[in-house]
């Protein structure tokens, strides 16, 4: 089998998984309809009269406005209880708390004027990121669920919202802070004052921005809205948490400036603080928790807006309705989509205004935004059917029912005050209802493609298991399994899109793309079962072991229980510890903690005894202990869930510059630096060992003062990050530019180092020397050099063994002199000193993504991942000229590994958990207009463990290999081949000891060489193809269940993206060791024209 063969095939399976992901994506997780109708003062939102108490006032609309001026104060993550005054927190909560009792002016405004204002707790939808708020805050509807990527990249919002209609009402809007703005309403201010807003470690440039221009502009008084978005707040929970010192300096510059704008205000302008989510105990967003969905919300005017003071405990309400409140509040039209209710009581006309009237001012505020609100439901009930229709006809009957009973009540506005109560809880029954059935309805699937991408997935899974089993056959059926069946997709695809642009349908890539991915899998499956399946028993179609396979099989059938997915970072290593307490008692039962017996079959046709052992039982039980020592150790870097708040985040996952103690953060920054130098050390020690740090190639000059250099500017910049914000004033600009050129120098120094070693992956040391004639030297039954893959793969492992001969100074003994002859050092780890050098220089620009005190993970995951090899080594039976298999148990245990350490990095599969701040690494002033490079910075943080652990999965197969060079063998006479005996003096038979061939020995069949590595492909391909399917069918059955949005679908999110990051590192890993093969081949090809010579 070819190489590109083994690149093709797996490249094919991937693409099957990557269409059953996207097309299981597209019913699970929609998008609603948006609407592009527009409200307007001329079209009123439903029949009837002009709403009570209008007027007809000149630019008054639908209902006359109460304020003609609007201060929008808009503190990201101003949790509620930020804003709470310190009396009235809950009781057991310590009143040191550094966010405790700072926003002082809103307390004592209650307090002074219980008229004038109050403080709501506003209830947010999820996702609680930023973007998906401002759509709510400004159209008053719901972002759907995959709206939350969108964060990264802001678009223009096309429905109707508050700033639309401002503009098309002639008011001047003025904007100051977050350039989110920028992106959603573009063009749309009269006046802007942008500051970039995604440096999640910057507390203070957007802030300070903003008090720039906030007084002047508000003095000015050439403004009708005002908008102002400060993101301090959040900023500082991003970097310290809400409860650092930090915090309660940010909430009291807040503090001074509403003080400020009270002062400045008129008795026509309406001030509106609010937060637009909420944030954890680890100041982080995104999520539903009640800590993220509970924000604060604020209004004050000049003059008295409330008929009665503040009820001890604040309102809820939700986020939504401040929309059509603020638009009925300026005489403005409700944005045509808004699913809010209005806030009744500041329609109550004040502190000295009758029960009576008040009561019908509300009713007539709740009937326009009813209307409204039936008006687009009926609209998006035509255009789409995603609404649920009996719901829907209920919805309409009641609102028919309380739209009669208001118009009764206007015949005769005397009539009894229950009367007038009834129809005001009808129309709010309504909205509520209204709301409830849009969030219900906009969460419904589509159950043909989620059956579609579930049974793609599960072709893919079967194909994996089936051509596992028979990739390392003699006849592997390629071209039948391969190309037959992708030309039959590219037909049907073909034909497809055909049809469809025939008949005028739109073209939709997700489902072309899996009508390609199924119309060439089912040829494949057909041909691979009628030709191999079904002439097995089915026990031959489950090739685990039993054991493996039910440790497997718990570990998916946990991803259908919500409390184990959350508890999945300490199911993990629990279920890789049994995995490895199984493999020591697999080796002690089966007399394995001797190794394996080897067997060398050489090409003359007899067989070598078996080898010594690799490892005494107490090394493979030490290799055990400290293996499962490791892995508990990594265990301590562990973030909880925000679902088990009895649980206590590691404090060693927050970096280093949120420390307040200097001695503590100084022994931690020798600690990290430590881990630094030592990781280096082991790799530099490893490549010694091997023999591969002799050499004169760019990579091995490059491993040897390459990986320093990067080491230096690693510590260097973590000691900029922990401490520029002690660097002195004249140093700033310093340490702002050594922020920035470090980490670069440390990605292009990394990039630098994989194209040397792409370019020159044979690292060994190459010396002439005067040896024997080479008619003693090569036998080849050809003459001349060799003409095909065939002689060379004959001649090559000669080739090399006389070389370790010459290396020896066993050829200088022999009487007669010849030709100069080459010695190489150590070419049988040719293949691991390359994975391992490749993982070395990607490991360090994944580590400085991270925290500085994640480099002590990062050691910890080298150190797990050699302990590991060396463990499954001593159980892998090595058989030349093969097949060679790597078992199940192998794959098993290093997916595991990888799982463990994604969690053991401090990240946990939900939104709030990812590490934004990884997007600033080397950008600390933001990307600009750019989103890919932030995204790819994030998502190499998020799923580093997965890179890694993908790309060095061919060391399974390498590592059994390497480990033959432990013990050497003697040298046995073989009978039959006197041909060599002739070469060799008889002493030399007598004393001389053999080097193994260690990697070599994948050289002596490169037929099962390739088929070896397609089945590692396949068999890693289907463990993480298993678990994405188990995290679909988990999605699917329990699409209705209360945790769907919290738990399930970002686990499938995280779980799918994990796979399509391990299996390109799958690809990358095994395409450098087919790099690697092809450079030993040309070298060989030309040391033989050589000798030839």
């Amino acid at each position: 089998m070819q190489k590109v063969s083994v690149l093709l095939f797996l490249a094919w399976v991937c693409f099957l998984f990557y269409a059953g992901i996207a097309l299981f994506t597209s019913g699970f997780l929609l998008t609603r309809l948006e609407l592009t109708n527009y409200s307007s003062c001329h079209e009123p939102p439903g029949p009837g009269p002009l709403p009570w108490g209008y007027r007809g006032e000149p630019g008054a609309c639908w209902m006359t406005s109460r304020f003609s001026r609007v201060v929008l104060v808009l503190i990201d993550a101003l949790r509620f209880d930020f804003a709470q005054p310190q009396s009235s927190q809950m009781p057991g909560t310590p009143a040191s708390l550094p966010f405790l009792g700072k926003l002082r002016s809103l307390n004592r405004i209650l307090e002074i004027q219980p008229h004038h204002a109050r403080l709501y707790r506003s209830q947010v939808d999820p996702p609680t990121t930023t973007m998906q708020r401002l759509k709510a805050l400004t159209t008053g509807s719901l972002p759907t669920f995959i709206d939350a990527g969108s964060n990264f990249a802001s678009h223009a919002i096309v429905e109707d919202n508050l700033i639309k209609q401002l503009i098309s009402a002639g008011r001047r809007v003025v904007f100051m802070g977050d350039d989110t703005w920028k992106d959603l309403f573009p063009g749309a201010f009269s006046q802007a004052f942008f500051f970039p807003s995604f440096n999640v470690r910057d507390l203070h440039t957007v802030d300070n921005g903003i008090l720039e221009h906030l007084y002047p502009t508000m003095d000015s008084g050439e403004w009708d809205v005002l908008i102002a978005h400060f993101l301090g707040v959040d900023h500082c929970g991003h970097k310290h948490g809400p409860h650092h010192p930090e915090m309660a300096k940010k909430l009291s510059q807040m503090d001074q400036v509403i003080q400020g704008l009270v002062e400045r205000l008129e008795n026509d302008t309406l001030l509106v603080v609010a937060g637009d989510h909420g944030m954890t105990m680890n100041g982080d967003h995104g999520g539903d928790s009640d800590l993220e969905v509970s924000a604060a919300l604020f209004l004050y005017s000049s003059t008295a807006l409330f008929p009665s003071v503040p009820p001890e405990e604040p309102e809820v309400v939700p986020q939504v309705s401040l929309v059509p409140t603020l638009a009925l509040l300026l005489g403005l039209p409700i944005p045509f989509g808004n699913i809010g209710e209005v806030m009744t009581e500041v329609f109550s006309g004040g502190e000295d205004s009758q029960f009576h009237s008040s009561a019908l001012a509300q009713a007539s505020a709740l009937h326009l935004n009813a209307q409204q609100v039936s008006r687009f439901l009926h609209t998006y009930s035509v255009a789409t059917q995603d609404l649920q229709v009996k719901e829907l006809q209920r919805l309409q009957s009641l609102f028919s029912k309380a739209s009669a009973d208001y118009q009764r009540l206007l015949q005769s506005p005397q009539r009894a005050e229950a009367t007038l109560q009834a129809v005001i809880a009808e129309l709010q029954q309504f909205l509520r209802g209204a709301r409830a059935m849009c969030i219900e309805s906009w969460a419904r699937f589509s159950l043909v493609r989620m059956a579609g991408g579930a049974t793609l997935l599960a072709a893919a899974c079967f194909l994996c298991l089936l051509a596992s089993q028979r990739a390392t056959s003699p006849g592997f059926p390629f071209r039948s399994l391969f190309l037959i069946p992708v030309s039959w997709g590219l037909a049907g695809t073909i034909v497809y899109a055909g049809i469809l642009a025939t008949i005028g349908l739109k073209l939709d890539p997700i489902v072309l793309g899996a009508v390609a991915a199924m119309g060439s899998l089912l040829p494949c499956l057909w041909k691979a079962w009628a030709s191999w399946g079904a002439r097995r028993h089915l026990a031959a179609l489950l090739p685990i072991p039993v054991p493996v396979l039910l440790l497997l099989l718990i570990r998916l059938a946990a991803f259908f229980s919500d409390s184990f997915v959350v508890a999945e970072a300490r199911a993990t290593p629990f279920l890789l510890g049994s995995l490895i307490l199984l493999l020591l008692a697999r080796l002690h039962w089966e007399g394995q903690l001797l190794p394996p017996k080897l067997l060398a079959v050489p090409r003359l046709g007899s067989s070598t005894p078996p080898g010594p052992p690799r490892h005494n039982g107490a090394q493979a039980l030490g290799l055990g202990v400290g293996l499962l020592l490791c892995t508990r150790l990594a265990g301590l870097f562990h973030r909880c869930p925000e679902e088990t708040p009895a649980c206590r985040s590691s404090p060693w996952l927050s970096p280093l510059a949120s420390m307040m103690g200097g001695r503590a953060k100084n022994l931690w920054y020798g600690a990290c630096v430590g881990a630094l130098v030592a990781l280096l050390a082991f790799v530099r020690l490893w490549l010694r060992r091997y023999g591969n740090l002799k050499s004169p190639e760019p990579p091995v000059l490059f491993v040897r003062w390459g990986l320093p250099l990067m080491a230096l500017a690693t510590a260097a910049y973590w000691a900029l990050a922990s401490g520029a914000d002690e660097a002195p004033p004249r140093l700033q600009a310093l340490v702002a530019g050594a922020s920035v050129m470090l980490p670069r120098a440390v990605a292009g120094l990394a990039a630098s180092g994989l194209m040397l070693l792409l370019w020159r992956p044979v690292t060994v040391l190459v010396k002439a020397g005067v040896g024997a004639p080479r008619t003693r030297t090569i036998l080849t039954p050809f003459s001349g050099a060799p003409t095909s893959q065939a002689d060379l793969d004959y001649v090559v492992p000669q080739i090399y063994r006389h070389m370790q001969e010459v290396f020896q100074g066993r050829l200088a003994r022999t009487k007669s002199q010849g030709p100069l002859t080459v010695a190489a050092y150590q070419l049988g780890s040719v293949y691991s000193a390359a994975m391992v050098t490749a993982l070395t220089l990607l490991a360090f620009p994944l580590l400085l993504l991270h925290a500085e005190r994640i480099s002590l993970v990062f050691l910890l995951l080298f150190l797990q991942s050699f302990l590991l090899l060396h463990l499954l080594a001593a159980g892998i039976p090595i058989t030349t000229p093969g097949p060679f298999i790597v078992p199940w148990q192998a794959v098993s245990a290093w997916a595991l590994l990888a799982t463990h350490n994604f969690y053991s990095t401090g990240h946990q599969p939900v939104f709030p958990a990812i590490h934004w701040h990884a997007a600033f690494v080397g950008f600390p002033e933001g990307h600009g207009s750019s989103t890919w490079l932030p995204a790819l910075l994030v998502g190499a943080n998020t799923f580093a463990s997965h890179l890694l652990f993908a790309v060095g999965c061919p060391l399974l197969l390498l590592w059994p290999f390497l480990c033959e060079s432990q013990r050497p063998r003697k040298r046995q006479q073989l009978p039959g081949s006197e041909a060599e005996a002739r070469v060799r003096p008889e002493e030399e038979e007598e004393e001389a000891e053999e080097e193994p061939l260690m990697e070599m020995r994948l050289r002596d069949a490169p037929h099962h060489f390739s088929a070896a590595l397609l089945q590692l492909g396949l068999k890693y391909l289907f463990v993480l193809g298993t678990q994405i399917l188990a995290c679909v069918l988990a999605a699917s059955i329990l699409r209705r269940h209360l945790m769907v949005w919290k738990v399930f679908a970002p686990k499938f999110i995280f779980e799918a993206m994990g796979f399509i990051v391990s299996s390109v590192g799958l690809l990358l890993g095994i395409s450098l060791v087919m790099r690697v093969d092809g450079a030993v081949s040309s070298w060989f090809r030309q040391l033989v024209l050589a000798q030839q010579r």
